[in-house]
């Protein structure tokens, strides 16, 4: 059965993740016919939404940075996002929290910041400067000039590795932090950004020291209403333009015809014709599965199996019947270890002993997300892949969620399992199974140095001349401004690729 839909001059985009649909948004306000097919009965992708008892819970991204790069996406066709989202300001950014008691809140007053900084070692304040400078460096460097460059080329990353190596970019995040750090809690608390894209501290290229700017220079903020909101959004946005999305809509097979796409095969067996075709998909998969047909993806997928994979995430979502006090937005919660920890998180064998937690508390800034006098919460530990620690998460889960609930409420949330009203997990396990995720990978390929830019997975496939690649897979990564950046790097090819055509 084929759907009637013309196949020149339109496109499918396969997934509805953010790097989905704001690429099916730019593609839209280009004139190009575009239809997003999503596998699930909601679109998001990783950003789900899941209603329970009046709570309202966000599975995926809730850290919005660079919010100009969301609101492009409203003014490619002269609209204004205020029109759909509104974005909240979180303040503080983070309250990061040691087991030894201390504390830092990371907010974007300079002088509250420097404060809290000599308060902990005044001699760390004159290089806490030298390295906001650095992240500044490598903010106009890798963020505004690279983050949306499609490298399709060698010569690109050549041209591009004179100013990467004047920035040190070969050394890793931490060891750029400790350059200028010494404290061992601020050490942590301007290093551990990479692990909200997947990356270590001790091995992620320090061009991802630029997230210190970029969260000083845009803020941080939340959607009202969740991050799902932001979502409904896009997709309004979307389909006003005159979009078509299609929920539960599984690919079953991306048709090819000698080096190029003229379509996709759902598992219902109807048959979608389009121009163009662009994976959202985890890029495994993308390959593997749907392209496994082909000698193209059968090669690519040897390769990416040998790539490193960024850790996953044990994540638990739950509901209190009140709003504990003195909660931040983001709390962070390190353990009494942090090299030792993150090295066991990214290499395995086998599940740590111990955890860092990070805790989004939604209801301090939109007290919607839960019934009134109550709140709603979740609470993630990175934890290794599946390819590097087989954990049976059947089993392991419901016992890491008591541990992580009773580490809360000695910590931070006194009488925490005694006002619990709704608890659910989310586990690597799920990751791969909901998401089809490679190794239930949590933010696809590791974003160390040699698998960045032209060595990551390119927006468009070097033989399947239209076929394109959307999302955390490819340049620049992951985290809402990259995979948001990669559709703006994405839709610039596809877009020069039609004008030649």
């Amino acid at each position: 059965m084929t759907d009637p839909t013309p196949a020149a001059g339109s496109a499918i985009v396969i997934g509805a993740g953010f790097g989905g649909l704001a690429l099916a948004i730019r593609l839209q306000s280009a004139g190009i016919a575009t239809t997003l097919v999503e596998a699930r009965d909601k679109p998001g992708g990783r950003a789900y939404v899941w209603h329970d008892q009046g709570h309202v819970f966000d599975a995926g991204p809730t850290v919005i940075t660079d919010p100009e790069a969301l609101k492009e996406l409203w003014a490619l066709s002269g609209q204004d996002m205020a029109r759909d989202v509104t974005l909240l300001p979180v303040s503080p950014f983070y309250r990061l929290l040691w087991s030894d008691g201390k504390s830092f809140d990371y907010v974007n007053d300079g002088d509250q910041l420097e404060q809290q900084i000599r308060a902990f070692n005044p001699d760390d304040l004159e290089g806490y400067r030298r390295f906001h400078d650095y992240a500044e460096a490598v903010y106009q460097e890798g963020y505004l000039k690279l983050g949306t460059t499609p490298f399709l080329k060698m010569g690109q990353m050549l041209n591009a590795a004179p100013a990467l190596v004047k920035l040190e970019a070969y050394r890793s995040v931490h060891s750029v932090v400790a350059r200028f750090i010494k404290d061992p809690h601020l050490r942590q608390a301007f290093s551990f950004h990479t692990l909200l894209v997947g990356g270590n501290p001790f091995s992620t290229s320090a061009i991802y020291a630029l997230i210190h700017a970029l969260e000083r220079r845009g803020g941080v903020w939340f959607a009202k209403g969740g991050t799902n909101q932001l979502v409904a959004g896009m997709v309004a946005l979307f389909e006003r333009l005159g979009g078509r999305l299609m929920l539960n809509a599984k690919v079953a097979r991306i048709e090819t015809e000698g080096a190029r796409t003229t379509g996709v095969t759902l598992v219902d067996g109807r048959r979608l014709d389009a121009g163009m075709v662009a994976s959202n998909g985890d890029v495994m998969h993308s390959y593997r599965d749907l392209l496994g047909q082909t000698r193209r993806g059968r090669t690519k997928a040897m390769i990416l199996g040998k790539q490193r994979w960024s850790m996953s995430l044990f994540v638990l979502h739950f509901g209190l019947s009140e709003m504990p006090k003195g909660l931040a937005h983001h709390s962070v919660l390190f353990g009494p270890r942090y090299k030792e920890l993150v090295n066991e998180i990214f290499k395995g064998p086998k599940l740590p002993k111990d955890f860092s937690l990070y805790l989004h508390s939604p209801c301090v800034t939109d007290p919607s997300l839960a019934p009134p006098g109550m709140s709603t919460h979740y609470v993630l530990a990175p934890v290794p892949h599946l390819g590097r620690a087989d954990v049976d998460w059947a089993t392991e889960g419901p016992a890491y969620a008591d541990r992580i609930l009773a580490s809360l409420e000695d910590r931070l949330i006194p009488n925490l399992r005694r006002n619990l009203t709704v608890q659910r997990i989310f586990t690597p396990a799920d990751f791969k199974s909901e998401l089809s995720a490679h190794h239930g990978s949590a933010f696809s390929i590791e974003p160390i140095l040699a698998q960045s830019a032209w060595f990551r997975p390119h927006n468009r496939d070097r033989s399947i001349r239209n076929f394109y690649i959307v999302g955390a897979g490819t340049h620049p990564g992951a985290g809402i401004p990259g995979v948001v950046g990669s559709a703006k790097a994405t839709a610039q090819v596809m877009l020069a690729d039609r004008a030649q055509a």
